[in-house]
């Protein structure tokens, strides 16, 4: 499993370590690989947003060893779920997608907890302050336990 968002130094840092968090909470953190990506590369080899770590911090996670990462084809065949943190990374990763079966990996985020159209997209913290951030980390905590209670059955049969 992979999540995107625009420079791999924000949002998708946050939901790789939430979610990695939830499956080992669960006893499941041998059974999935979790990633992510950004959509451009900006920033690649950068370590995540100082804010985007202090909010991890703060609320006992991780993260201090992410390194950014750009989106590439090959993320397609080593992922089987590829999670778009706004629609407008949606829409860079379809046009990327290699294949329909590539492009049926693809999923927004905020579609797991049931957003309506005005809510689907996790907003981008970056221009914003530690507020935002801690606000962001929340969103995408809420989305990922959805995910994850989706997702742990199928994870469970894989053991």
């Amino acid at each position: 499993m992979c999540f995107v968002c625009t420079g791999n130094i924000c949002r998708s840092p946050m939901a790789e370590v939430v979610f990695r968090h939830l499956a080992e909470q669960a006893g499941l953190g041998e059974n999935i690989i979790v990633s992510s990506r950004g959509t451009g590369d900006w920033h690649v080899g950068e370590r995540a947003d100082s804010r985007t770590l202090a909010a991890l911090t703060a609320r006992g996670y991780g993260g201090s060893e992410h390194r950014a990462h750009e989106m590439d084809t090959v993320d397609f065949r080593t992922n089987d779920l590829i999670i778009a943190l706004d629609r407008t990374h949606l829409r860079v990763l379809s046009s990327l997608a290699p294949s329909p079966e590539d492009l049926s990996k693809i999923e927004l985020l905020q579609t797991f907890v049931g957003s309506s159209d005005d809510a689907l997209d996790v907003p981008d913290p970056y221009y914003a302050d530690d507020l935002a951030f801690a606000q962001v980390l929340a969103t995408i905590e809420k989305s990922c336990a959805a995910l994850f209670n989706q997702l742990e059955p199928a994870i469970r049969r894989k053991r």
